[in-house]
């Protein structure tokens, strides 16, 4: 998979400075953790995102 391929994720837990992500297109892969600085503000748990071209936006 290439940086160009959109992933989507949803926000599962907010902790401190990193937000855990987890993949919508395959739930049992282990949990992303994303330094909050590099995420869209302001975000909740429960938020999706889409990760492409290098940024995550939300959806």
């Amino acid at each position: 998979m290439d940086f160009l391929t959109p992933i989507d994720y949803l926000v599962r837990d907010l902790d401190g400075d990193y937000a855990q992500l987890q993949r919508l297109d395959d739930p049992s892969a282990p949990l992303k953790p994303v330094a909050r600085a590099l995420l869209p503000e302001p975000l909740s748990e429960g938020d999706r995102l889409r990760y492409e071209m290098l940024e995550y936006t939300k959806l």
